[in-house]
């Protein structure tokens, strides 16, 4: 390989390919409400969060909707077209104002096989991603609904990214809450209220998530129950 080439090569920058237009990408603004694809879609591009956050939802064949994910910016979606997936297995919808990167499938294939710094990029992404799974999995088997709320609220404060967690801009609704971590509406409402009065969150026209409720997911802290008087034998 030539010296220019390789000066070419070391020059790649991810994020600086993800920010701009070119060859086989596009970049479109989304409006609070815009839908990127649709469930049953074709599935031909992988996108890419630059700002705000999506909400993705599944229906049924019974017709029961359920919300499966928040991502926000630096996030992939769409990639299961790179595995095969000829449709959309969900539905993605802008939360807020969002900017977003679409690679055709054609186009990341080949950047991912010429560009090392990017495919190195993305599998980082996915291998968090497919960790954030296997802990959302554990989570819904064996954690009870008020630390499975608590771990949902620092995840959606970006807890562990930053330094402390940061506001949660835009507002989520309780029921989409709800369907997140798989109890009702009544029982969120609970929890919230409980994390307020506690000092957890706080509400300001936003959600505001405080290090201490990381308490709530790290600490078991059963009720003590009074000691029964043995049974008198017979």
């Amino acid at each position: 390989m030539s010296k220019r080439a390789k000066s070419r090569k070391a020059s790649f920058d991810p994020k600086t390919f993800l920010a701009n237009v070119g060859e086989g990408k596009t970049i479109d603004k989304y409006r609070k409400g815009n839908v990127v694809f649709s469930q049953g879609d074709a599935a031909d591009a992988v996108f890419y969060i630059q700002k705000g956050r999506i909400k993705l939802t599944v229906v049924s064949e019974q017709g029961k909707e359920a919300v499966v994910a928040i991502l926000g910016s630096g996030s992939f979606f769409g990639e299961g077209c790179l595995n095969g997936h000829a449709l959309r297995i969900a539905t993605t919808t802008a939360m807020d104002e969002c900017v977003i990167t679409r690679i055709a499938k054609g186009a990341m294939i080949a950047t991912m096989h010429n560009e090392p710094d990017f495919s190195e990029l993305f599998m980082a992404y996915l291998l968090e991603r497919n960790g954030r799974i296997e802990e959302d999995l554990i989570d819904q088997l064996f954690n009870s609904s008020e630390k499975r709320l608590a771990r949902l609220l620092l995840l959606l404060a970006n807890f562990g990214k930053e330094s402390s967690p940061t506001p949660v801009v835009g507002k989520i609704s309780q029921e989409t809450l709800a369907e997140m971590i798989g109890t009702t509406r009544a029982r969120v409402s609970f929890f919230m209220n409980k994390f307020r009065k506690l000092g957890f969150i706080k509400y300001n026209g936003s959600l505001e998530v405080h290090n201490s409720l990381l308490n709530v997911v790290l600490y078991d802290k059963p009720e003590l129950k009074p000691k029964t008087a043995r049974k008198a034998r017979r």
